[in-house]
Formats: C-alpha cells, sequence, structure tokens
C-alpha cells in the first residue's frame, strides 16, 4: 500500500484559491483574458475537465486532446495548479445511444435518459469500461504534467439505480452480506407479509411496491447503492494512483447528502473535499455551514477542501439570492477557521449558455467591474495574507456530535411514528445549540473511539449496532459524559426493534425503567417541561428511581410529572427537542460540567469564534457593526494591525489574530 498523499502535496504550504474552470465554453481568446484575471484575483488553482468526456471523446475511442493540453500549459506558465478531473459524471450522448444498458432506471422502471448529467448506471459493466479507458488515457497522458496537484474524480456521486444490471449486482451484494437466503430473510423479517425468497433471483432493488416497502431491504438497497458508487470512485482513483502514487485524489460531497456513507468514503479519498451552498438569506446560514464544515473536517480528520461554493447566487432555489456585500468573503473565512486549506467555487466565469447559466461565477455576467469580482479579488488577497500563518493547523474540540448514515436511512423510512421527526433537521437543532454557545465540536461515527472528548452528543441516532452501544457504555463507564436525545437505540443493524423500545443497556446507562410509549407531536405542538417547553416529541418515561440521579418533569397533559429529561450520573437522557434557548442553556450547563469551555466569553449576538491552532478567528454574521473584547495584545493577519484588548468588527466583518 502506497504512503498516501495529503492535502499539503497540493497545497504546499499555502490555502488553495479558484475553482470549477469551464474554458471549453469559451472561444479560445477568453481564456488568455481569464488568466489575466486570475493573476489580478490571486487564483492560483483550478478544475479542469469535470463535466468534458464529450469533448475528450466525441466518438467512441477517439481521443480529443488537444485543447486540454494547451490549457495545462497555460496554466503551468501562469503558475496555476491544476486539479485534473475524470469526467464521468457526465457521459456523452452516443454512450447512452448506443449503450442503454449504461442508462440508469428510477423506482418505476423509467429510463433517465441522456441530456443532463450523472446518467450512468454504476452497476454497468459497460459504463465502468468506458469511464475506465478515458482515465486510464487522461492518467498516462498528463502524469508528467508540472501542472497536476490532484486527481478529482467524477462529481457528486448521486446515482440511485433500480434497472435489470443493478438487480444482478445487489443480489450479488446480498450473498456476499448474508450468505443464504434463510439468513437474508430472517434479517430482512420475510416473515411479515409472506415475503420469504426461495431463490435469489426473486430479490428485487427496492422498487416501488403497492404498499410499504420492506424497510429492511430498503435499508439494504441504500447500503448497496453507496458502496457501488464508491466502487466506481475506487476504480478510477486507483487507474490514477498507479500512474501518479505522489498526487493527492479527491471527489466532492455534497453537504450532509442522503445517499452516502460518507464516513467510509472518507477513508479512501487522500483529500476530502465538500461542496456548499447555505441561503444567503437563511438566518442560519452560517450555521448550517458550520456544521457542514465541522462533519468535513473531522471526515478528514485534519485539513479538508472546500471544493465548491457559490460566489453569488445559486440556480436551483424557488427565489435564488444574491449574497449581500461581504457575505462571501465571511463565508470563505468562516471555512478557513473550521479547517479549509482550499476555498473553491462553481465556478470561475458564470456561464452564458446551458442548464446553470444563472449560477453565479467568479467573474459574474457583469465582468471584471461587477461587485462579484471585485469581492472575489479581495478574498483573494486576504488569503493570501493568511495563508503562512493558517496552512496545516488544527482545529481542536472537547465535544463530540455523533452522526450515521444507516441510522438516518434506517429511521427515515415510511410506517413510523412520525414523519416531522427529520434525521438531519434535528442534528442542526443540536449542532445549532452548541455553535450558539461557541463550543467548538467535532463529529464522529457512534463506533469510533471517543475517549479523546469530554462530552459526546447523541442529537438522535435511531440505529446503533451492538458495538456502538458497547463504545457509548465503555465511554461513560470511563468517566465521559454522554448527552442522548429521543429515538435512539430503538433499532439494530437490520432495523428490527429491540426488545423494549430501547437497547436495554442503554434504557440501564440512562436510568430508564420502562420506555412505555413514544409521544410524537404534530407541527406546532409542543408540551409543558419545567422551565422550557419542548416540540416535535414526548416519551412516556417510568425512571429508575433508585439509580436516577436528576430529572426535569413534564408539566400537564397525559405526561404530567413524567420525565422529560433524566440524568443517571454522567449520562443524561432528553426526551423530546427542546425549544432552541432552552436546548442551548441545557447542553452548555453540561458542557460546562463536563469541562468543555466556549472558545471566548461574552461574545456579541452573531459573533462566531473559532481557534485554529494558536489563531483566533472571529467572524461578524450581522450587518451591524461590533466590537469584541479580546484580552491582550494580537496582530490582525487581515489587515496587519496591532489590537489590544478590542477588536471591531464592520457589517459582515473578520479578523484573523495572531498571539
Amino acid at each position: 500500500m502506497r504512503d498516501r498523499p495529503t492535502l499539503r502535496a497540493a497545497t504546499r504550504g499555502r490555502v488553495l484559491f479558484g475553482g470549477d474552470y469551464n474554458p471549453e465554453q469559451w472561444p479560445e481568446e477568453t481564456w488568455h483574458d481569464d488568466v489575466r484575471l486570475m493573476k489580478d484575483a490571486g487564483v492560483n488553482s483550478v478544475t479542469l475537465g469535470v463535466f468534458s468526456w464529450s469533448m475528450l471523446e466525441p466518438e467512441p475511442g477517439e481521443r480529443n486532446f488537444g485543447w486540454l493540453d494547451r490549457l495545462m500549459d497555460l496554466m503551468h506558465t501562469n503558475g496555476v495548479g491544476v486539479v485534473l478531473a475524470t469526467p464521468t459524471s457526465a457521459p456523452p450522448p452516443w454512450l447512452g445511444r448506443l449503450h442503454p444498458d449504461t442508462l440508469p432506471r428510477d423506482e418505476n422502471g423509467n429510463v433517465e435518459w441522456w441530456g443532463g448529467r450523472q446518467h450512468f448506471s454504476h452497476s454497468s459493466a459497460t459504463y465502468r469500461r468506458y469511464a475506465a479507458a478515458i482515465t486510464e488515457d487522461l492518467a498516462a497522458r498528463y502524469a508528467g504534467h508540472p501542472a497536476l496537484t490532484m486527481w478529482h474524480i467524477n462529481n457528486e456521486y448521486c446515482t440511485v439505480d433500480h434497472g435489470d444490471e443493478a438487480a444482478a449486482a445487489f443480489r450479488r451484494w446480498l450473498r456476499a452480506k448474508y450468505g443464504t437466503l434463510d439468513a437474508l430473510n430472517e434479517a430482512w423479517g420475510t416473515a411479515f407479509w409472506s415475503q420469504g425468497y426461495d431463490s435469489w433471483d426473486g430479490i428485487l432493488p427496492a422498487r416501488r411496491p403497492h404498499y410499504l416497502r420492506n424497510p429492511t431491504q430498503l435499508l439494504d438497497f441504500r447500503r448497496f447503492t453507496s458502496d457501488m458508487l464508491l466502487e466506481c470512485y475506487t476504480a478510477e482513483r486507483d487507474i490514477v494512483t498507479r500512474h501518479t502514487p505522489h498526487i493527492p485524489v479527491t471527489t466532492n460531497f455534497m453537504p450532509l447528502f442522503f445517499g452516502q456513507d460518507a464516513w467510509r468514503w472518507a477513508e479512501e479519498e487522500d483529500v476530502v473535499s465538500v461542496d456548499l451552498y447555505p441561503d444567503p438569506r437563511d438566518p442560519l446560514g452560517p450555521q448550517h455551514g458550520a456544521l457542514i464544515q465541522d462533519l468535513t473536517r473531522s471526515q478528514a480528520r485534519g485539513p479538508w477542501m472546500l471544493m465548491e461554493q457559490a460566489a453569488g447566487p445559486v440556480n436551483w432555489r424557488g427565489v435564488n439570492h444574491p449574497k449581500p456585500r461581504g457575505l462571501n468573503r465571511l463565508w470563505s473565512l468562516q471555512a478557513v477557521a473550521r479547517g479549509a486549506d482550499a476555498v473553491c467555487y462553481f465556478q470561475w466565469r458564470q456561464s452564458r449558455q446551458g442548464a446553470e447559466k444563472f449560477h453565479s461565477g467568479m467573474v459574474s455576467h457583469a465582468g471584471e467591474e461587477g461587485r462579484t469580482f471585485q469581492e472575489v479579488k479581495q478574498l483573494g488577497a486576504d488569503l493570501a495574507a493568511i495563508s503562512p500563518k493558517v496552512a496545516d493547523r488544527r482545529v481542536t474540540a472537547d465535544i463530540a456530535i455523533l452522526h450515521d448514515w444507516h441510522a438516518w436511512w434506517a429511521g427515515s423510512q415510511d410506517g413510523r411514528p412520525s414523519t416531522h421527526v427529520d434525521h438531519a433537521a434535528v442534528l442542526h437543532a443540536w449542532h445549532r445549540a452548541l455553535w450558539e454557545a461557541h463550543l467548538p465540536t467535532d463529529f464522529a461515527h457512534p463506533e469510533h473511539d471517543l475517549t479523546a472528548y469530554r462530552l459526546v452528543v447523541v442529537p438522535q441516532l435511531y440505529l446503533l449496532t451492538d458495538t456502538a452501544i458497547d463504545r457509548l457504555r465503555a465511554y461513560v463507564d470511563g468517566g465521559g459524559t454522554l448527552v442522548s436525545g429521543f429515538l435512539t437505540g430503538v433499532a439494530d443493524e437490520h432495523d428490527r426493534v429491540r426488545a423494549g423500545g430501547m437497547d436495554a443497556r442503554l434504557r440501564e446507562l440512562f436510568g430508564i425503567r420502562v420506555l412505555h410509549e413514544w409521544w410524537p407531536l404534530e407541527p406546532g405542538e409542543s408540551v409543558d417541561c419545567d422551565g422550557f417547553r419542548g416540540t416535535l416529541w414526548s416519551e412516556e418515561i417510568e425512571p429508575d428511581r433508585e439509580t436516577v440521579t436528576e430529572t426535569i418533569p413534564y408539566r400537564g397533559g397525559e405526561l404530567d410529572g413524567l420525565p422529560a429529561v433524566l440524568r443517571r450520573g454522567r449520562a443524561w437522557y432528553v426526551s423530546t427537542l427542546p425549544e432552541p434557548d432552552a436546548l442551548r442553556a441545557l447542553l452548555t450547563r453540561v458542557a460546562a460540567e463536563a469541562g468543555a469551555r466556549p472558545v471566548l466569553d461574552g461574545l456579541p449576538a452573531r459573533v462566531e469564534a473559532v481557534r485554529r491552532g494558536d489563531l483566533l478567528f472571529l467572524l461578524n454574521h450581522s450587518r451591524e457593526p461590533v466590537t469584541v473584547d479580546v484580552p491582550g495584545t494580537h496582530r490582525d493577519l487581515l489587515t496587519g494591525a496591532t489590537v489590544t484588548d478590542t477588536v471591531a468588527l464592520g457589517r459582515y466583518g473578520a479578523a484573523v489574530l495572531e498571539p
């Protein structure tokens, strides 16, 4: 096995700045103007070739590399590194026309045709053969090119396929997982609704049935889909790695995407990358960004890459709002504060044609005199100023939030107690409470080693394996503090409800004698608790009064006097979703008792503080100017000024303080 190169191999001690560059959309004379503007903005990295398959292979087996040769040379001559992409996320029309087996089918059996992107069957042997061939030729041609700094495989893997070739692959995957039909029938609970299988050939992907699908079949199909897409990635990765073992390889995650087990995927990447598009009109946009950044950093276990963001409006919301003046800079610096060593965009120059012509670019339709490009130039100067001090410095946290895609998949089935309980929304609510309390957080898988953390938070993990449960118990037994939200530990890895409605080991850990009933709430409905109101969910819990050390009861209604929150030693269980202020107060208290401290005390509202190494980032997510108390004397790397005891931050202002 090779020694895997890291992001540092591409950054060379600087923060990468640039984005997707699609010059094939423009006449060649535009390329030289692009280079001039890139130099003006401080761009040092571009991604080439992401959607260029039909340009590179206009007919089966034909290769057209001349235009890419000229671009690679042009970038190198002007000091711009290239992240070279394999073009396999957008097969050319001839592939689907000549080989219909490469096209995916939806759950109703309908073909998803060419004319967009991601129109490939991950299980198609034909698709994989053509994808490997173009990747092989790209890698062989550009392996020694001095502009090459990183490989980017495919783009935003997300395709789901219910076709016949996927069905055959699903059966092979299930055989490898279960071994026998008896084991599969037991795991899937096929005794219900007469679903017992007597032949592997009878098993299909989770196609649309007359009524509800088998939940474990659907769970396994989601696992299978993630694995098949990962096979596509690793096949191309292995090709480019064979040619360039010293060049790091990445692919870009979508933010908190439902369809990939990103923990497993991250283990296969040299560089973990993410695309991030918070809504500029959302008051919680910066918290959403912080969550995705914390999650990506945790998957990377170090510096990571912001592969895509928007310099202005996107084109896929109902109403696509631009970013107000200063917000692009602020959110980019937020990513750097939370561990990014690369800040990039989709895309460099805004398209004039195609489906994304109203998605912004670093150079907008307004051109170089437009506000968007002028702000991009400022950001380039800021990143150049802080790069020598920032690159490779780590963000540390005393708190871990647990997240698992398998628990998300299983908890999102039809036929559950409440369709209003959304895993991602609950995760956001708990992260928000810690973010607003300025408590740094990592994310972790429930089977990870958690001993480094003072506090572990479980917003909701409907499915927990035996290994994960034993990890949580061992963590608390070893002196750690655990806080869990509702509907956790309900099912095992086969989505089989555990006896008692919650695993017995967890009930003992939290001091729950009997969990009688779940009482989900309607939208807008709440329950009164002692000192706060709960939303979304409630539970009828009988505590073990001999072991529980503290309770916060429900007040009124069916659950009057029963515990909304209960604590047994260092383990807390929260059976509802407290309103934001209450959840923040509870977690702030528990964190303080566990020894986890905020980055900075007494911060004004809407000001975020993050430490990266010994650098202190201060980010004002408000339109109003503020003054922040920072005891001592510091140098602001963004301005070069020395500040003592206080820092003034303007509208969407930022400071990067070095002691």
